[in-house]
């Protein structure tokens, strides 16, 4: 009888981690990357000269990596996605009648 081996999945519920980018910076660095190489390749087929083209994709790309892994050491794993959200929570509710919270309670009654 043959013995049957199973490894075993250390990474379970551990978040996808390339170089130090962890989770949505890496989607982000790629999304970027293929936005400079489409850049590139429509400036490349405007004759835009290859002398200027190199530099400019090579600081945006920098500029690009630079960027991300800020974020990622600033924030962490989900803290952008919090901070995003933060953003949007309003800073007070103004309400002139009682008529309106007692809308959003459910106890508005038929008088």
């Amino acid at each position: 009888m043959e013995r049957i081996k199973y490894t075993i999945n250390k990474g379970v519920n551990r978040p996808v981690e390339f170089r130090g980018l962890k989770g949505q910076y890496i989607y982000t660095l790629a999304i970027g990357l293929a936005v400079l190489l489409i850049a590139f390749s429509i400036l490349y087929i405007a004759k835009v000269p290859v002398y200027l083209l190199l530099p400019v994709i090579g600081i945006a790309g920098f500029g690009l990596f630079a960027g991300v892994y800020r974020l990622s050491h600033r924030f962490g794993e989900h803290g952008l996605m919090k901070a995003l959200a933060r953003r949007q929570v309003p800073f007070a509710i103004f309400c002139l009648t009682r008529k309106t919270v007692k809308k959003i309670s459910g106890k508005e009654s038929d008088n």
